[in-house]
């Protein structure tokens, strides 16, 4: 069988953010298993190394850059190693990501009124604290945005290249104990759309893609529990959750030259759930 060469990323340089466990790890592998060389960035080191160990495993290069995402002028840093390294950047993915599940205010009278959903809450009856908020908002979001600006003076010369965010169903979604993620992605999928218009006149093709529940090591306490499982099943029309290597290849699409008609969009991919209009 033979694959049409558009959606090959064959010397391709990407970066990927939140690389080390998770959807970040998977579409780190799933680029490099398509031809490209890729940098990892996370705070933690023994896990991008990982990752960037399984890279060269592939037969790519790969460069593991422990990264406080936050900080503008450390994701500098990420960009200047890799173009030094790598010569150029192709790809950016911006994948890092944290939440925090709090109810936005706590009344002792909420006690008698739980709703199925506090079993996946932090701390169901603890509010939710300004510097967490921020710390959500400035992971998710502000990470993006710093990126973006890192990759401008490479990217926009080129006048080629791919950006990627990785949203979530819960941009569009309501859901009690997620405020601060949810307004994250929301935000993050305007910001796509407003990248991809200031940025299309350079060739830059910039999407979104917005998992819905994709069983990870960092959700699998809640997706384990009997009751929780089958109550957030409920919600999704393919009855099952999605997996990391199903969102990276389409991350892999986005990043092919076979998406370049596609921009300023979020493509969703949660089972059906957003199409129902029902979540947690």
């Amino acid at each position: 069988m033979v694959i049409p060469k558009e959606y090959s990323v064959k010397d391709k340089v990407a970066i990927v953010t939140g690389g080390g466990r998770g959807i970040g790890k998977s579409i780190a592998l799933t680029l490099a298993e398509g031809g490209a060389d890729v940098t990892v960035a996370a705070r933690t080191a023994k896990q991008i190394e990982q990752t960037a160990d399984e890279i060269r495993q592939l037969g790519r290069r790969a460069l593991a850059v422990p990264t406080d995402i936050t900080k503008a002028d450390e994701v500098k840093g990420v960009v200047e190693k890799t173009v030094s390294q790598f010569g150029k950047i192709d790809i950016l993915v911006n994948n890092a990501g944290i939440d925090i599940l709090k109810p936005i205010a706590f009344v002792p009278e909420m006690k008698e009124m739980k709703l199925p959903e506090w079993k996946v809450a932090d701390s169901w009856d603890t509010p939710l604290s300004e510097a967490e908020w921020h710390e959500v908002i400035d992971t998710n979001l502000t990470s993006a945005f710093l990126f973006a600006q890192a990759i401008a003076p490479h990217m926009l010369r080129q006048r080629k290249g791919k950006v990627i965010n990785i949203s979530s169903n819960s941009a569009d979604l309501g859901a009690p104990y997620f405020s601060a993620y949810n307004v994250s992605k929301a935000g993050l999928s305007m910001f796509t759309r407003c990248l991809a218009v200031e940025w299309a006149p350079f060739n830059i093709c910039v999407n979104a893609v917005g998992p819905g529940d994709i069983r990870t090591e960092l959700n699998a306490r809640v997706f384990d529990q009997p009751e929780m499982r089958e109550f957030m099943l409920a919600s999704i029309p393919l009855r099952r959750f999605g997996e990391t290597r199903e969102v990276a290849l389409l991350v892999l699409f986005l990043a092919s030259e076979a998406s370049n008609y596609i921009s300023g969009q979020t493509i969703y991919m949660d089972g059906g759930q957003l199409a129902r209009g029902r979540g947690i």
